[in-house]
């Protein structure tokens, strides 16, 4: 599907408070530009921002980094910011593949990632954000025992994903369901995105894993 280009988009987020332009200046500084020692967890491929938000809404004490590389989707997480005003919240436009020189060593404690974009051609795997290549770059800013947790309604891709932590000696696959919503368990304290609303009620399972650094 083409994403639709919003005219204005990228100075819309260039001006807004709650978008973070520099971003590489902070790398060992984000508990000073929150201001307080709360942990810091990011959802990389955040789309229009739901998901963040909510959490946000329900852990003041938790610090959430939203990364989108789309203006013409980020723009509308800027737009529903500018209702909420949540202190906890800020915005990254952003590739994931440069996420190493933003975050310092131990500064990142968990990472969300939420129907990621599956690149079903076997040449593109690398691109996933489950792929070893992208473990490699969350090992070297998340948290001693920080972890990754991962939904999609892909199965392919899915298992693509437990295969690559199962296979690296730097990951601990803790926990995983192919059927998120009747795992009594894994669902406890759910916070659905807006992807999962979609897939789910057309009658898609949903799966999820949790990954600890080792």
């Amino acid at each position: 599907m083409r994403l639709r280009n919003i005219p204005g988009a990228t100075e819309a987020i260039e001006k807004s408070e709650f978008c973070i332009n520099e971003p590489m200046l902070l790398k060992g500084k984000w508990h000073d530009f929150f201001k307080n020692d709360n942990p810091i967890h990011i959802e990389i491929g955040m789309g229009k921002g739901r998901f963040l938000m909510d959490l946000a809404q329900a852990n003041p004490n938790i610090n959430y980094i939203g990364i989108e590389r789309y203006t013409s989707v980020l723009l509308r997480a800027v737009q529903k910011m500018d209702e909420l005003h949540l202190e906890n919240v800020h915005f990254l436009c952003i590739d994931a593949k440069t996420l190493n020189e933003i975050f310092e060593k131990n500064e990142v404690d968990k990472i969300y990632l939420n129907f990621s974009d599956p690149w079903p051609k076997d040449r593109h795997a690398k691109r996933r954000l489950t792929s070893h290549q992208f473990l490699d770059v969350y090992s070297q800013f998340l948290a001693n025992e920080g972890c990754i947790e991962f939904k999609t309604d892909n199965v392919d891709l899915f298992n693509f994903s437990l295969d690559e932590i199962n296979e690296s000696s730097s990951w601990n696959l803790d926990a995983y369901t192919f059927d998120l919503h009747h795992d009594e368990k894994m669902n406890i304290g759910n916070i659905m995105t807006e992807y999962e609303e979609k897939f789910s009620s057309k009658g898609n399972n949903i799966c999820k894993l949790i990954a600890s650094q080792i």
